[in-house]
């Protein structure tokens, strides 16, 4: 593809390249809206890549009588694990119980009402269990003898931002990385603004509708576009992580419901870790700079000593991240039981302007299908909406649409790419099969033997895979690649960045003296009839 033109017409202008913007961005290209994406950062570079990494209802909200979002989370919770099973998979949830706690009468009435509030067709329902037998029960202190499962999801959520965004990219989209958006003027029929690259180039791109979806700076960009404030305004609440080597050997996870009222999730992670959190903590301060603190790395150590049997101290923390959740302001309630739902602000005094408002990952699909069901009539496109029988890049396992079979027989069909490709080892087949799914084929495309991956980078990283994502998923530097792209960076040796990065300069040093100096041609958006055709809604 040739350079970007110093000036772009589009139809929507989406600012934020969080889950919501990608959601966004993907929806409208596959109705035929020629649309721009620009992030200031990397993709899912701030909340978007620090959630609890959870595809699920939200036991907890039904306490708060949220009971529309929990139904509308539990749909969703299966469209999506079927729509990408590579970076989602189902997850088992164990709940110790004592006597000090919620009653247990009243615990198995709200498991009742999830399993209830919308259909399953593959997630077993919740059970009470004997944690003397259990094997969850093994990690937990002898007190604790009794509990509850049940089902919800997992999902790597950076990934699922990049593949939102590698999706509308196939359908016609623009994307654009570490793009600041400045300068917006509204006229009557368009806006204009001003995109400015990372090396400091401008493009002025003139938009028929714009999209704020900014995430915790929603308020920030409204202020510079219009002088405004979001109507409702938005409660910003720091939720922070830690990980510690593992504390158990199963694939179960656990839900702690500590005194104060709080939840907290420990998790398998990565193998060899735990992944603990979340807090929940009104935040004001630089939104660029969220780190955990140590009164929350303590809180967060204190609540696992409570249950697990192997203590845990500040020391035992090998990672951790914070991200902060721009919350609906619902006038006083407390941080941990403000909403997660979702609202979209809509303005047509002028060139039409939709600011997001909140949301969770688990509904990222259903906000962005609802925000171009508004935005499509608005600019004369009346397509429906088409996601919900979609698979995400690389979750075509078994045929183009999505299927239960891509969920119960992930495993199978991951020993079959290992047949395929046995001249890898099994450990690096199965992490290749849960980055990049079917898309497997492209990453290994040309390669017959390991030699031709590629010397190795750092441990476990080889040329073929950093080109993909260089080339294919937007990604830069070392941080890109070890953090989001993937979580490499927790099993490698320090240095490894600084070799990440060497490499990623020497390449780019190479394709520049191999670029050709003249002639290249402008991209231009797709017509919509070159476009890959958007599935039909049932």
């Amino acid at each position: 593809m040739g350079e970007i033109p110093e000036r772009i017409d589009c139809d929507v202008l989406v600012v934020g390249g969080g889950i919501n913007g990608a959601g966004i961005a993907r929806d409208a290209a596959g109705r035929g809206l020629r649309v721009l994406l620009c992030e200031k950062d990397d993709l899912a570079a701030h909340t978007s890549s620090a959630s609890s990494k959870l595809i699920h209802g939200g036991l907890r909200y039904l306490e708060h009588r949220e009971f529309g979002l929990v139904r509308k989370a539990l749909i969703e919770r299966e469209v999506l694990l079927r729509s990408a099973p590579h970076i989602m998979r189902p997850l088992r949830f164990v709940m110790p119980h004592d006597a000090g706690q919620r009653p247990a009468w009243l615990i198995r009435t709200g498991l009742f009402l999830y399993d209830r509030l919308a259909r399953r067709e593959f997630l077993p329902g919740s059970a009470g269990v004997d944690l003397r037998r259990h094997p969850a029960g093994a990690a937990l202190q002898a007190e604790f003898t009794r509990g509850f499962e049940y089902s919800d999801g997992w999902v790597d959520d950076a990934r699922l931002v990049v593949l939102a965004a590698l999706d509308a990219r196939e359908r016609g989209a623009l994307v654009l990385t570490r793009t600041t958006c400045g300068g917006v003027q509204r006229h009557p029929l368009h806006w204009s603004a001003t995109l400015t690259g990372a090396a400091g180039e401008t493009r002025r791109v003139s938009a028929r509708c714009l999209v704020n979806a900014t995430g915790p700076w929603a308020a920030t960009f409204l202020q510079g576009a219009l002088g405004t404030q979001p109507q409702p305004q938005l409660r910003l609440v720091k939720g922070s992580h830690i990980v510690v080597p593992r504390l158990f050997e199963h694939d179960f996870a656990y839900i702690f419901q500590h005194p104060d009222g709080r939840i907290v999730f420990a998790m398998p992670y990565e193998r060899d870790f735990t992944l603990i959190g979340t807090t929940d903590a009104d935040f004001r301060g630089n939104l660029d700079a969220v780190a955990i603190d140590d009164a929350e790395t303590a809180y967060l150590c204190e609540l696992a000593n409570r249950y697990f049997r192997q203590p845990i101290g500040p020391a035992d923390v090998v990672w951790s991240y914070a991200g902060v959740r721009p919350l609906v302001d619902d006038d006083g309630a407390s941080a941990q039981a403000a909403s997660r739902d979702f609202r979209l602000a809509h303005d047509t005094d002028g060139a039409p302007l939709l600011t997001v408002l909140g949301g969770k990952i688990t509904t990222f699909r259903k906000l962005a299908e609802e925000a171009v069901d508004w935005i499509g009539p608005q600019l004369g496109n009346r397509h429906r909406g088409w996601t919900a029988q979609a698979c995400l890049p690389g979750g075509d396992l078994f045929g183009a649409h999505p299927s239960n079979r891509s969920v119960l027989e992930f495993d199978q069909w991951a020993a079959a790419m290992q047949q395929r490709y046995r001249w890898l080892s099994p450990a690096l087949v199965r992490r290749y099969a849960r980055a990049y799914g079917a898309r497997i084929t492209v990453l290994l495309e040309g390669c017959r033997t390991l030699s031709d991956l590629g010397p190795e980078i750092v441990p476990g990283l080889y040329p073929a895979e950093a080109d993909y994502l260089i080339t294919h998923e937007w990604a830069r530097s070392a941080a890109d690649i070890l953090w989001r792209r993937s979580k490499l960076g927790l099993h490698l040796p320090a240095g490894s960045a600084a070799k990440i990065d060497a490499w990623i300069a020497a390449r780019g040093a190479r394709v520049s003296a191999a670029a050709p100096r003249s002639g290249s041609a402008a991209p231009s958006y797709p017509s919509p009839s070159s476009r890959p055709p958007a599935p039909t809604s049932a």
